[in-house]
């Protein structure tokens, strides 16, 4: 039994990570948003607290009287919590989490801390070489770089307390059943309002269920023993996710019509020349498409987190 706090906890990784860990060993989970929701409300072993990254008072005060076991900070995610667009404004309110929050954390005596990371701090190469947690990096979005900040003051925390075991997850964009925005941008058109397809669609994206990551920090809560569980962990499906298989995943949820087959080469060239005239959606939107890596079918090594999960989740079988 370990007492867990978990930040975010209202928003739709939170919601599914208390959800989890409250079936798993009588686990008592603290959760904190700025808005309260109905998903976990009720539920034995769980605490709503309402706080934010400008609650530091509240944190201070929960990590003093608590005797809190486990930090899982999902606040601050993309997805679906914030907007597709990523301000100066969200990393400048992430950063107030990140200058203090781990640093309560780890000097209140918690055993263990898990940071949500994102795949988006990677450079992903032109190669089809598997991405791992040492490959470059590539801050050129704001949400990359909010991140990227995150896991370096987290870090710092960690490696200031020898009893504490640490991870931040470099989780690559999520999806449910319901929840599809991730992959329809993808293939999605916002000028026409519909799908699209280049070829047979046979080209994919790496993607990480959420049911995937929930499992990694339920085990990762329950097994991670010692310092050498400490560190960096990529968290996505065993495989890619073909364009063909987002189309179909549309159509049995009726979102979409058919695909339409487009250009290649001149879409192309219209990526061009949107990297030179609209570099501001490159750098805030979350879901920005970038065509120089469309057809590269990156993956992410995902063998260290391997050694304490299996990740049986998939595009077909999620829930």
């Amino acid at each position: 039994m370990a007492k867990i706090l978990v930040t975010g906890a209202c928003g739709l990784m939170g919601e599914k990570v208390c959800s989890g860990l409250l079936k798993r060993d009588n686990n008592e989970i603290i959760g904190t948003d700025t808005k309260s929701s109905t998903y976990n409300e009720g539920k034995e072993r769980y605490t709503f607290v309402s706080a934010g990254p400008r609650d530091r008072a509240v944190f201070e005060d929960l990590f003093k009287n608590e005797d809190i076991d486990i930090l899982v900070h999902c606040a601050y995610t993309a997805d679906n919590d914030l907007k597709d667009i990523i301000t100066e404004n969200d990393i400048k309110e992430s950063a107030i989490y990140d200058d203090y929050l781990y640093t309560l954390a780890v000097s209140s005596g918690i055993k263990k801390a898990i940071l949500i990371s994102t795949s988006q701090v990677y450079e992903f190469p032109k190669s089809r070489e598997p991405i791992r947690e040492t490959d470059r990096l590539k801050l050129d979005s704001n949400y990359a770089k909010l991140k990227r900040k995150a896991e370096e003051k987290f870090g710092e925390a960690i490696k200031s307390n020898p009893e504490v075991i640490g991870a931040a997850l470099r989780v690559a964009p999520i999806y449910t059943s319901d929840f599809s925005d991730n992959l329809l941008a993808k293939i999605y058109d916002p000028e026409t309002d519909g799908l699209f397809v280049y070829y047979s669609g046979d080209y994919g994206f790496q993607f990480c269920c959420l049911h995937n990551l929930v499992e990694f920090i339920m085990c990762y809560v329950k097994y991670a023993e010692d310092r050498t569980y400490s560190g960096l962990y990529n968290i996505a499906d065993n495989n890619i996710c073909s364009a063909r298989e987002i189309i179909s995943y549309a159509r049995a949820r009726k979102t979409y019509g058919p695909a339409v087959q487009r250009n290649v080469g001149k879409d192309k060239m219209k990526n061009l020349i949107g990297r030179l005239t609209s570099k501001g959606d490159q750098k805030t939107n979350y879901r920005y498409n970038d065509m120089d890596t469309f057809f590269n079918n990156n993956v992410l090594d995902d063998t260290r987190a391997k050694k304490l999960c299996n990740f049986k989740w998939n595009i077909e079988n999620t829930k």
